[in-house]
């Protein structure tokens, strides 16, 4: 009976990257949450009847309250997208801190070219313990991208069964495996903050519409001096949300814009150490 000989191939090199398990519930929780807070601080704190010179203590969930005695406190007649606007300030700052958090912990220690250059040496000097410890104190993500492709590497250097080529073609794989999981980390939950920077504005605006159409309604229905005050203190009041919208769009687009400019350098740092790793080994161990 003839006997079956195992044939090497590239695929026969198993990954040691694991996807990562995290929860992203903050997701759908934080916007939630910041819609609930937004309108306890519209109705309890800026709706508070000690705020007003004629409060409506039996209005519910929207009471007509009049003589507003302070000037934030007028925020408060601008109507109800003024909580959804004070939602939607509060959940950019949600996202900004927890965006800032996660970017900083994959930035890692040290600066990101030094931390290749140290490995590009050990490497050079065939010390890949010393390289993979280099990575354990980078804590980034280019740092768990490099380390994955090291462990991968000292793989390669001992394997007899494939040729530079196919060893090159595994180290690369699992460097693209790693930077596949890093990514998406990376970019979670910026969604929210390019999506309110665009509708923030645009709320501000149909509150303030809608804030115009009250005021002049008002006016064709009395007429007289009068009723052109009642049209100036309800475009001042209207004009909130204009305000509220435009500045919390402002901060999430200057927000985004600052991480994504982040992630880009973190994304080349993490190109530029897979090519160290495929260069050096094509050079060394040919």
């Amino acid at each position: 009976m003839a006997e079956t000989k195992p044939t090497a191939t590239a695929s026969k090199s198993s990954t040691s990257v694991q996807p990562k398990k995290k929860s992203n519930a903050i997701s759908w929780i934080a916007p939630v949450m910041c819609i609930v807070v937004g309108f306890i601080i519209w109705r309890f704190i800026l709706g508070n009847p000690s705020n007003f010179t004629t409060p409506d203590l039996n209005g519910g969930f929207w009471p007509n309250h009049k003589g507003p005695k302070g000037g934030l406190v007028k925020m408060y007649e601008g109507g109800i997208i003024v909580p959804i606007l004070i939602a939607s300030f509060l959940t950019v700052v949600v996202f900004v801190i927890e965006r800032l958090l996660t970017i900083v912990k994959a930035t890692g220690t040290g600066n990101i070219a030094e931390f290749i250059r140290k490995v590009q040496y050990h490497l050079a000097n065939k010390n890949v313990d010393q390289a993979i410890a280099e990575c354990d104190k980078q804590k980034g993500s280019v740092g768990n991208v490099m380390k994955a492709g090291l462990r991968k590497y000292k793989e390669m250097i001992t394997n007899t069964e494939l040729d530079t080529e196919q060893k090159v073609l595994n180290i690369q794989k699992e460097v693209e495996e790693a930077t596949s999981l890093e990514l998406p980390m990376l970019e979670k939950n910026l969604v929210f903050l390019s999506t309110i920077a665009s509708v923030a504005t645009l709320l501000g605006l149909l509150g303030t519409v809608l804030g115009m159409i009250k005021s002049f309604s008002a006016l064709g229905e009395e007429g007289g001096g009068a009723a052109a005050a009642e049209l100036s203190k309800g475009i001042s009041e209207a004009l909130y949300n204009t305000a509220l919208g435009i500045g919390t769009s402002a901060i999430a687009i200057i927000m985004y814009n600052i991480f994504t400019t982040k992630i880009d350098g973190i994304t080349y740092g993490i190109d530029e150490s897979g090519f160290t790793l495929t260069q050096s080994f094509a050079s060394l161990y040919k």
